[in-house]
């Protein structure tokens, strides 16, 4: 492990050199990729020298303690071991986790996507509370939201919702939310107080640039058609709403929010070309062995994830086992006690494997 430390401090300092010199900086896309990397391993050589930064002072202790015949030295020495040896022990276990295979979609922005399951229209509720939840989380994290597509419920709520979510490292955060996500609770309509189960799946898609997944134009199949709303009542006059169709694959995208069809176009296809490379990242992984796939996380979407069981305030991830009553706050965008368990426990599942 130290031996790769060393390398990749090495190359830190290259970077940093390189960064400073002409035929860099001024050639935009080469200082750009230069950056990438230097800022990439910035985290990992920081840790590794404090790392051992902490190592010399342990060893200088334990001279101290071997050597010195000055008692309140010794002393000194004897009080600061503990707290170096339990810092260093921290800084070797960081140091493991950031040496981790990186998930290349990490830094990416993400295509999420919910729709409403089994329950009807408690279900449709529940889909744009989630959508809500989600948009308070990445407000609370300074990330940018957009609604791509929305399709209303019969009785409010909705069928489907698909936004975009911009920001810094999004996917690392969200990418154990895709899966089916199970709420429990009295509807309004229920007058008898009993309790119901509705479910609702949420997928979340790397998005995908051009570069990422080639598509040949002829592989697609692009209508307009005018929008409609509830109740089949026409929402705009001109033929806006787009409906793209990847004819290899079948898969279909079909976007109508906006007035302008450019704009629906432009968003369908982010939305395609999300869903075209799920859909290879899921094919390799296939590919690949059983134990990698548990570092990553399946991310199946047909998996029961969490229950959110409102007469008990009690949210519960089955995948970790873990259980908060603190129903109102996750709802209101606090996620960051189930996010962050998440991603330990993938991270210690990962390091199991090396």
């Amino acid at each position: 492990m130290f031996k790769k430390l060393d390398e990749v401090e090495k190359r830190f300092v290259e970077l940093g050199e390189l960064l400073t010199k002409e035929d860099v900086v001024s050639d935009s896309k080469k200082y750009a990729t230069t950056m990438k990397e230097y800022s990439s391993i910035q985290e990992l050589v920081a840790t590794y020298r404090e790392y051992k930064k902490t190592k010399s002072e342990i060893d200088s202790s334990k001279e101290i303690l071997q050597t010195e015949k000055d008692q309140e030295l010794i002393a000194m020495a004897k009080a600061e071991l503990p707290d170096l040896e339990k810092k260093i022990q921290k800084l070797e276990g960081e140091l493991k986790i950031l040496l981790l295979p990186k998930d290349p979609n990490d830094d990416k922005n993400i295509i999420i996507e919910i729709r409403a399951g089994a329950g009807g229209d408690e279900s449709s509720l529940f889909a744009e509370q989630l959508f809500t939840m989600y948009t308070k989380f990445a407000t609370k994290n300074g990330w940018r939201v957009e609604m791509m597509s929305m399709s209303p419920g019969n009785a409010g709520g909705v069928k489907e919702v698909i936004g975009s979510i911009q920001g810094e490292k999004v996917f690392s955060k969200l990418k154990y939310e895709s899966g089916v996500h199970r709420v429990q609770r009295v509807p309004k309509t229920e007058t008898q107080g009993r309790i119901h189960t509705s479910t609702v799946t949420v997928a979340v898609l790397p998005e995908a640039e051009e570069v990422d997944i080639d598509i040949k134009p002829q592989d697609l199949r692009i209508d307009v058609y005018r929008s409609g709303g509830p109740g089949g009542q026409s929402v705009n006059t001109t033929d806006s709403a787009v409906r793209v169709t990847h004819i290899p694959s079948g898969v279909v995208v079909a976007c109508q929010d906006e007035k302008s069809q450019i704009k629906n176009k432009s968003k369908a296809l982010k939305i395609l070309y999300a869903r075209l490379y799920e859909y290879e990242m899921n094919k390799k992984q296939s590919e690949q062995s059983q134990q990698r796939k548990s570092q990553i996380g399946t991310g199946d979407r047909s998996e029961r994830i969490r229950t959110y069981n409102f007469p008990q305030g009690r949210v519960t991830d089955h995948r970790i086992g873990l259980t908060l009553y603190q129903i109102d706050k996750i709802m209101a965008g606090e996620l960051d006690e189930l996010v962050v368990p998440l991603i330990t426990h993938y991270q210690a599942e990962a390091l199991k494997s090396q």
